[in-house]
Order: structure tokens, then C-alpha cells, then sequence
């Protein structure tokens, strides 16, 4: 059972020690010696598993409300003890960081991004308290907001904390995610359409990029890759008699500089048919350039040795660095005419580096989907497992329309209503 008491009020007792009454039969009160307007007022006390639990309070009726909730949640065995919602944000956080599976990098930015943006603000506050109070989660929110940060940047952050939070429910430290909680609004993300690139700009990028890295264009557009994934990539992966290329790797640059082979994106290898153009392109690369045999650590620093045969080499003969690389391909950017030239000391802007290598992967669906291949199919080959959601939101208005076709499925649909036996002018009747 479970019952409310006044701290700061006592039954007064007469000198036989016997509780005294009023008129009306109810026990006379007095002040308590020692506790009279010290603390919160009023303690709710109830028993679970035989063991007395406790909560003060200001308001009566907040402990009157608490009592029933208590009840209810004991009633339905989803009780959970509010002391174990006192660790902090911070805390909780860090054990989720520690203990999800992840690859190095995204460990390293997960927490890079909580520390930056969310500690600050909440980092030292009780998990308990934070359920109950969804406000000081937009706080982060605003926080953010103010700081300059993308609506997109923020939603990945938010993604974070819910994590934290919902990792805490199924820890039985909390009951509400309070990110979850219609107080709480995101930026709204604005999704910009996507423009390929054209076969000239195509094209031109590639003629003028320096010839040991020309195939890597044919590489991007023409198998889907990404640009670690194109790093990655060697002769040993394609089965050059069945026509495929199996995608098993990625060139992948830790935080702090050391480079690592890990994993494509998402864990999951994967295949993608080799065209010929491709693979005769593959194979004037090698021609030209000798493959190289690179040796790094699987998936972080200390990793196991992992020994490749790469396509792709700079010009002392190692591996491909992804920094150096990438000045290598804005140059070739600006001569090829898709980004305009930088004045000395400027930086990047948002033009510079939405034409990353993606924009290859970019040109590989967008193809595809146009001439009506199945998002599906498409998505398998670009290592997406959403089973082309993302695709479609990223490229359907790529994707071919045949209004004909519209116009023959509906009138066979409405044809079926009956409507045209009536005589011919019946059907003009459903519109006039």
C-alpha cells in the first residue's frame, strides 16, 4: 500500500500521550519540532518487493497523483524505481558510445558530436529529471539552432540522443523518451533535388584528371561506388569471366590520420554486375598502372594486417590518401569547368563540395533508374538496406514517366464501373 504524509505536521498528543481530537473527531495537528518548514512537505511511502521506497514533495497533489501512478505501474509490473534515473546524461551516454557496435570512425564522431553540442547543455543533468521535463531537450535544440548548425546536422545529433534515452528505457532507468515528445521540434530539412551530372561534365572531369586516376571516374559511374570504396578496390575483386565486381572493401581514414581498410558502408559486401566498358576500362588502368600491394590494419589502428592488391596508387607507389586526393580532384573540377575557380585564400563554399566523387555514384543510379531499371535492383548494387527507400526519395523524380500508360491503366480500371455500357455518351456524362 502506499500512503501520503505530512513532514512538517504531527497528531498532537495530550500528556497521557493520547492523540487529541477536535470536535469533529479528527486528530488536532501541530507543528513538528524539528521539521517544520525544512524540506519538502509531503512523502509519499510504499513498499515494492518488501523493501520501503520514498519521494518528498512540494505540492500534495503532486504526491497524491504520484500514489496513483505508483499503483497503476505496480498493478501492471512496469514499475521503475526513480533513484535509478539519477545518472547523469553524460554517463549514460558515454556507456551507450562505448558499448554500441560501430566502426572506429563513427564511434569517435558520435562522441565528438554529443561532447560538442549536447553535453554542454544537459551533460550533467539526471535522466529522470530529463523525462520529465522534454523543454530542456528542445533547449539542446535551440542551442544548436543558434549555433549555425544544418537542420540535417541536427536531426543525425537528435538521432543521438534518442538513442541515449531509449537504451535507457530498455535499462529500466527511465519510462518516457522525451525526445519522443510532440514539445520537441526539429528544423524542418529541407530536401534539395538532386542534379546529375551530365555525360559531358562527365566526361570532362575524367579527361582531365591525371591518367592513374582517370579509371576511377569509370570505377564511381559506372560500378556505383563511393570513394573509399573505389580506394579500396582491386583486381582480386572482380571476376572478370562472370562479369562482377565484388565490393568487400573500403579504404577508410580514422579521425587523427591513420588509414585503415574496413568494411563497405553498413557492414554488408556486396556484388555489382561489371559492364564492358568498365571492365576494359579496369583493364587499360592496369595496363598502365601496375596494381600495388598495400598492407593495413583491419578497421582500427591495432587491427589485423590486412594485405590488398589496389588499382589505385598515387605516384610513390602506396595507397591512395583520401586527403591528398581530394586536391587533386577539385583541380580537376575547375578545369574541367563544373566549379568555378577559387581566389587565393578563399574557401570551399557549398558549390565546391556537392561535386564530390558521390556525384559519380550519383550519375550510376541516376542512369539506371532513367532508362527503368528497378529501384530495388539499384538499390542492392549502391549497398543501401532499406531496400531502396532512401533511393527513391533521393532520385524518384529521375525516374521515367509514361503518361500513356497512366491513361491506359485508369480507363481499363473505370471501364470495369460500367459506366460505357450505358451507350457512348455515358462516359462523357461522368465529366460534362
Amino acid at each position: 500500500m502506499a500512503h501520503v504524509e505530512d513532514r512538517w505536521m504531527r497528531k498532537k498528543r495530550g500528556p497521557d500521550g493520547k492523540v487529541e481530537y477536535d470536535a469533529k473527531g479528527k486528530p488536532v495537528l501541530e507543528r513538528h519540532p524539528e521539521r517544520y518548514g525544512r524540506g519538502k512537505r509531503w512523502r509519499l511511502r510504499y513498499y515494492v518487493d518488501g523493501s520501503e521506497r520514498n519521494e518528498s514533495f512540494v505540492r500534495k497533489a503532486d504526491a497524491d497523483n504520484r500514489k496513483d501512478e505508483v499503483a497503476a505501474d505496480l498493478l501492471r509490473g512496469t514499475y521503475i524505481d526513480p533513484n535509478a534515473g539519477k545518472v547523469t546524461f553524460f554517463k549514460q551516454a558515454e556507456e551507450v558510445v562505448e558499448n554500441r557496435t560501430l566502426d572506429p570512425a563513427s564511434r569517435v564522431k558520435m562522441r565528438e558530436r554529443l561532447a560538442t553540442h549536447v553535453y554542454p547543455v544537459i551533460g550533467s543533468a539526471e535522466l529522470g529529471m530529463l523525462s520529465r521535463r522534454p523543454s530542456l531537450i528542445q533547449k539542446v535544440v535551440k542551442s544548436m539552432e543558434s549555433g549555425g548548425l544544418a537542420p540535417k546536422t541536427i536531426e543525425v545529433i537528435m538521432a543521438h540522443v534518442r538513442l541515449v534515452f531509449s537504451v535507457a528505457i530498455d535499462d529500466e532507468l527511465i519510462v518516457k523518451n522525451p525526445v519522443k515528445s510532440s514539445t520537441v521540434k526539429l528544423p524542418k530539412v529541407v530536401s534539395k533535388k538532386l542534379t546529375p551530372w551530365t555525360e559531358d561534365q562527365l566526361f570532362g572531369v575524367a579527361d582531365v584528371l591525371p591518367e592513374r586516376y582517370q579509371a576511377t571516374v569509370d570505377a564511381g559511374s559506372g560500378l556505383g561506388l563511393r570513394q573509399g570504396e573505389i580506394f579500396g578496390f582491386g583486381p582480386d575483386d572482380v571476376d572478370w569471366l562472370r562479369g562482377v565486381a565484388h565490393v568487400r572493401r573500403q579504404l577508410k581514414l580514422l579521425k587523427g590520420g591513420p588509414l585503415v581498410f574496413a568494411p563497405p558502408k553498413g557492414g554488408k559486401p556486396r556484388d555489382v554486375p561489371l559492364a564492358e566498358s568498365v571492365k576494359v576500362a579496369l583493364s587499360e588502368h592496369m595496363r598502365r598502372f601496375e596494381p600495388v600491394e598495400a598492407t593495413l590494419p583491419w578497421v582500427k589502428e591495432d587491427g589485423k594486417p590486412t594485405k590488398v592488391r589496389l588499382f589505385f596508387s598515387n605516384t610513390l607507389g602506396r595507397q591512395v590518401h583520401p586527403g591528398t586526393f581530394l586536391k587533386v580532384w577539385h583541380r580537376a573540377l575547375v578545369d574541367a569547368g563544373v566549379v568555378p575557380k577559387l581566389a587565393a585564400g578563399e574557401k570551399r563554399d557549398l558549390v565546391h563540395r556537392e561535386h564530390g566523387m558521390h556525384m559519380l555514384r550519383h550519375y550510376f543510379a541516376s542512369v539506371l533508374l532513367t532508362e527503368g531499371e528497378s529501384p530495388k535492383a539499384v538499390a542492392d548494387w549502391l549497398g543501401h538496406s532499406d531496400g531502396g527507400v532512401l533511393l527513391l526519395r533521393t532520385y524518384a523524380h529521375l525516374m521515367p514517366k509514361s503518361e500513356e500508360r497512366m491513361r491506359m491503366v485508369i480507363d481499363g480500371a473505370l471501364r470495369r464501373r460500367g459506366s460505357l455500357s450505358d451507350g457512348p455518351d455515358t462516359a462523357h456524362g461522368l465529366i460534362g
